[in-house]
């Protein structure tokens, strides 16, 4: 959603978050893990949007979700 509100057609805007799809927790992350997480923009409309994120830590995907959002003026 971050990403998606510095473009300037968005700003003054608003992410809500509106769902999530497919979780999967696979591995436990523990204090000290550093989590990496990349997002993929899979849909978006004027107001809508779906993404996938997966989170890794040393390489390996620990979990990962599809999430959807809607964005809204303030």
């Amino acid at each position: 959603g971050v990403y998606l509100l510095s473009a300037s057609k968005n700003r003054g805007k608003l992410a809500y978050f509106a769902g999530i799809n497919k979780a999967r927790f696979r591995k436990p992350v523990v204090p000290g893990d550093q989590l990496i997480t990349r997002v993929k923009v899979l849909n978006l409309r004027s107001s809508t949007g779906k993404v996938q994120a997966a989170s890794s830590v040393d390489g390996k995907i620990v979990a990962e979700a599809e999430f959807l959002f809607s964005l809204v003026k303030r």
